[in-house]
């Protein structure tokens, strides 16, 4: 019987550190995804200085950079795909974008910084 009580004991014990190991990795994976959206969200909103095209599309591609090393680190995939779209758009961007369509690039990469906060929230 004392043997049948342990192995009982030593069951639930096992059981209980199982979900326990599921919930903190649940709250790692929340508190990781959190972190790596306010770094997203803050190289995102970074205003370009549009006084000088060049300089802006050249920031626009180290910020393409420092997004793509986030994205493969959120544990949220739906963030994760919001902040890669994020950093395609970012790494595309040419002189002319912000020569010259400028307002409609921050258009896009307005939305794309709603869409991004949307994904990190949870909505």
């Amino acid at each position: 019987m004392k043997s049948l009580t342990v192995a009982v004991l030593l069951a639930l014990t096992l059981t209980g550190c199982g979900v326990a190991a599921e919930t903190a990795g649940k709250v790692g994976n929340a508190a990781s995804t959190a972190a790596v959206c306010a770094d997203a969200v803050r190289i995102a909103t970074t205003p370009p200085d549009l006084t000088d095209p060049k300089a802006a599309a050249d920031r626009a591609h180290a910020a393409a950079g420092e997004l793509e090393g986030l994205a493969s680190r959120a544990a949220n995939t739906t963030a994760g795909e919001a902040i890669d779209k994020l950093a395609t758009t970012l790494r595309e961007t040419t002189v002319d974008d912000v020569a010259t369509g400028s307002a409609e690039w921050l258009r896009q990469r307005t939305e794309q910084v709603s869409a991004l906060t949307q994904a990190c929230s949870g909505n």
